[in-house]
């Protein structure tokens, strides 16, 4: 997966709680299998008043500029919450978004963000009260995310710390995801596979 260092962006004010997995990603949208071209699908019934997605509704956030390109999400409290779909990750990201900050996520779709290369940004609810209402002020500014300083910069300067688990953050420093991180033993792997059938030969796999 793409590694994830520094992210510098606009941030796109989402301002509603209890945002699910469904209107992240609708259940119609489920049927591939590949993690590429769902972002098209991304709130669909937010962004589009007709069931093929043709027809945008001009006054939602993501359907206007400068937040059509945003990197970043601004959320509020559980975020993702709502069935497990890793497609609602996949989705953000090909969309373009990299990074959500929230005072609070899912547990199961804040795994699946680190597993799909994005970083999921956990502050106080005041703080972020703070973030949204410097957007509101300063529409369209770039926000930067320091995952190696676990720092989020606005532009006039001030910064906001974040924790992060540690095996978390290096995977994402890497772009390792759970195939990555067996393809780093891909040596001890390859000797144990020929070691095994030379001496279980017989088997059939």
């Amino acid at each position: 997966m793409q590694a994830f260092t520094k992210l510098s962006g606009v941030a796109a004010p989402l301002d509603r709680s209890n945002v699910d997995t469904d209107q992240i990603i609708p259940k119609q949208f489920l049927k591939k299998i590949e993690r590429s071209g769902f972002g098209i699908h991304l709130f669909h019934d937010w962004r589009f008043s007709d069931a093929d997605g043709k027809v945008p509704i001009a006054d939602f956030l993501l359907n206007r500029a400068p937040y059509n390109k945003a990197s970043i999400l601004l959320a509020r409290e559980n975020f993702g919450c709502g069935s497990s779909r890793e497609h609602a990750p996949w989705a953000l990201e090909d969309f373009g978004i990299r990074s959500i900050i929230a005072p609070s996520f899912a547990d199961i779709f804040y795994n699946n963000c680190f597993k799909n290369g994005m970083l999921p940004v956990i502050l106080p609810t005041g703080q972020v009260d703070e973030l949204f209402e410097y957007e509101a002020k300063n529409p369209g500014q770039s926000f930067e995310i320091d995952l190696p300083a676990q720092l989020i910069r606005r532009p006039d300067g001030k910064t906001y710390s974040f924790e992060v688990d540690a095996f978390r953050k290096e995977c994402l420093l890497n772009g390792w995801d759970d195939i990555g991180l067996s393809l780093r033993h891909a040596d001890k792997i390859s000797s144990f596979e020929k070691s095994y059938f030379e001496k279980f030969g017989y088997v059939k796999v």
